[in-house]
């Protein structure tokens, strides 16, 4: 049985990969940056021919606006075509992280998101973002809107069962302590000739994690050491193929289950974007000093860093021994835990699970005005969904229709 999606706002790709995985077939993806879906088509596009692409779509970065205005018509005759539509809109307005903005323009995609709903009717929706999201905001002492408040009410008018919660993936095999909002909708009619509820989705997804990490051989609970000990930077150096004037790490033997299975299909001599940064020998120094004084994951304390003068909130020396912290898009957040250099780009996508056949495109880092524009690797893999976890996903959703439609 052939089952087809829709991926918004799909990023790099990660949770097109865990579908792929799961045995879905996209039909498009929908992702305005041109970086971030210059990772996507290179790897699921070009290389796993997984989108049976319509001929009324350009195969290329895309705005959901414009794709609903220009193609609205051929998006509602897809209604009865199409068994799911996941994603979430981009979330760093609601982000805890950073400076949470009731009017950042990027909330106002949820407008689309639900729009595009609307005209295509799938039959169950998958939706994904930061905790953030279930979060109200502060609006001059009074609490302002909770987004996935607003969003449940929607769905629930365009007749939809919904259920969401918050969603902690180091409990589905994520190297990494990262809590998300899921949120499933199952279309009534479909709920109710199949006796189904979108609840069911979070019933099977919990059921199935212990025996689905086994039957591939994986551990239930890794670590960072698990998942990027054979990424040290002593193991050797050449120079980065494609970033001028760096070098990059190579590969020892794997040292655990986990690596062994990120490192299956990979068919590269070096990892891809395990390019390390250039830190200043004051800066290796201060990294050293902050390991050997602290190796926990914790916060660098207020003091020292006033004693350094160091201006930035969020300095982490991580545990190779504990789960990571959750990764961001910002990779001077965490220093490595045996090293004094913070992680490469490759150090996090094992972290995000994804494999090391998997290569990112674009440049490695951008700043300044330019981060409102583009998407460096490290960013499309800090926004992304972990691929292993979408597998489960895939598959838990997957029993939904299989096993009742």
């Amino acid at each position: 049985m052939n089952l087809t999606y829709i991926d918004l706002f799909a990023g790099c790709g990660g949770l097109s990969l865990g579908l792929h995985n799961a045995g879905w077939k996209g039909l498009f993806a929908i992702e305005k940056s041109p970086d971030a879906f210059l990772t996507l088509k290179y790897n699921l596009i070009d290389k796993k021919n997984h989108f049976d692409w319509p001929g009324w779509l350009d195969k290329s970065q895309l705005d959901i606006k414009k794709v609903i205005k220009e193609h609205k018509e051929e998006l509602k005759k897809l209604r009865g075509t199409i068994d799911l539509v996941v994603g979430g809109p981009p979330c760093q307005g609601f982000s805890i992280a950073g400076r949470r903005k009731e009017n950042d323009v990027r909330n106002g995609l949820i407008q689309s998101y639900l729009k595009f709903v609307n005209l295509v009717k799938p039959k169950i929706i998958f939706f994904e973002n930061v905790k953030g999201f279930t979060l109200k905001f502060e609006k001059n002492k009074t609490r302002g809107l909770v987004y996935s408040n607003y969003v449940v009410q929607h769905l629930e008018k365009l007749g939809y069962d919904v259920h969401g919660k918050l969603i902690d993936f180091s409990r589905y095999g994520v190297p990494q302590k990262r809590t998300r909002f899921i949120l499933v909708g199952i279309r009534k009619d479909i709920a109710k000739k199949n006796k189904i509820s979108a609840k069911s989705f979070f019933r099977i997804l919990t059921a199935q994690k212990k025996q689905f990490l086994s039957s591939i051989n994986l551990p239930q609970n890794p670590k960072l050491g698990n998942a990027i000990s054979d990424l040290l930077k002593s193991n050797g150096l050449e120079a980065t193929p494609d970033r001028k004037n760096f070098q990059t790490g190579k590969y020892s033997e794997p040292k655990s289950k986990y690596q062994e299975y990120m490192r299956r299909e990979n068919k590269l001599s070096l990892p891809d974007s395990h390019s390390f940064s250039k830190h200043r020998t004051d800066i290796r120094k201060r990294f050293k000093m902050f390991l050997r004084k602290q190796n926990s994951n914790k916060k660098i304390p207020g003091d020292i860093r006033e004693r350094y003068n160091i201006s930035k909130h969020t300095i982490i020396p991580l545990s190779a021994k504990h789960k990571s912290p959750t990764v961001t898009t910002l990779p001077d957040d965490y220093i490595h835990y045996s090293e004094p250099r913070i992680l490469t780009v490759r150090e996090v996508a094992r972290i995000q699970t994804f494999p090391d056949w998997f290569q990112f495109r674009g440049k490695y880092t951008t700043g300044g005005n330019r981060r409102r524009k583009e998407v460096p690797r490290y960013t499309q893999v800090g926004n992304a969904i972990p691929p292993l976890f979408a597998e489960q996903c895939g598959n838990s959703l997957k029993k939904l229709i299989v096993s009742n439609d």
